[in-house]
């Protein structure tokens, strides 16, 4: 299936600002976030067309996935 997975802040870095790639059926956002080496403590927000999901959430053909890193400051 095809999904199109859009980075913000630091999960850019060395990747993508935003791609249509080929996953397996029945993906979940996790299965994304390991694809991309990204470790799931490190995951702020997930939105799947603009509404938030948990990383075990299901993925469905041609859904956008944004996924955004915890922000630090103080």
């Amino acid at each position: 299936m095809k999904i199109t997975v859009k980075l913000f802040a630091g999960f850019r870095d060395n990747r993508f600002k935003a791609a249509e790639q080929e996953y397996p059926d029945a993906a979940t956002v996790g299965d994304i976030l390991t694809a991309l080496d990204i470790k799931g403590p490190e995951l702020g927000v997930a939105l799947i067309n603009g509404r938030h999901v948990p990383p075990e959430h299901v993925l469905e053909d041609g859904q956008t996935l944004s996924l955004f890193p915890k922000v630090g400051g103080g």
